[in-house]
C-alpha cells in the first residue's frame, strides 16, 4: 500500500517562506509525476506545481516566480519551496504521485500566511 506523508506547512507571516515536503512509501514502481495541489475554504482545489519523471515542471499562474518543485534526493520524495508568501496563499496543500497511472494523495498540510 502507497503512503504519502507532508511536512513543512505551518502559520507564516506574508511575504515570508514555507518548504513543504512530501515522501512517498509502499510499493512504488515508475513514477510518472509528483505535484502539489491547494485547495482553501470554499473554493476549488488547484494545481499548484508539478514536476515529471523527466525534470520538467509546470506552476500554476498564482504561484509562478514564488515557488519551486523540486525532486528530493532520497527516493520519492518532493518538496515545494514557498517564498513571498501572500495570504492568498493560505490552504491546505496536498501531494500527488501518479504512478503505473494510479493518482495517490497524501492527508494534506495547512499553510496559513497572516499577520
Amino acid at each position: 500500500q502507497v503512503q504519502l506523508v507532508e511536512s513543512g506547512g505551518g502559520l507564516v507571516q506574508p511575504g515570508g517562506s514555507l518548504r513543504l515536503s512530501c515522501a512517498a512509501s509502499g510499493s512504488i514502481s515508475s513514477i510518472n509525476f509528483m505535484a502539489w495541489y491547494r485547495q482553501a475554504p470554499g473554493k476549488q482545489r488547484e494545481l499548484v506545481a508539478i514536476i515529471t519523471s523527466s525534470g520538467y515542471t509546470n506552476y500554476g499562474d498564482s504561484v509562478k516566480g514564488r515557488f519551486t518543485i523540486s525532486r528530493g534526493n532520497a527516493k520519492n520524495t518532493v518538496s515545494l519551496q514557498m517564498n513571498t508568501l501572500k495570504p492568498e496563499d493560505t490552504a491546505v496543500y496536498y501531494c500527488h504521485i501518479q504512478s503505473d497511472s494510479i493518482l495517490f494523495r497524501g492527508q494534506g498540510t495547512q499553510v496559513t500566511v497572516s499577520s
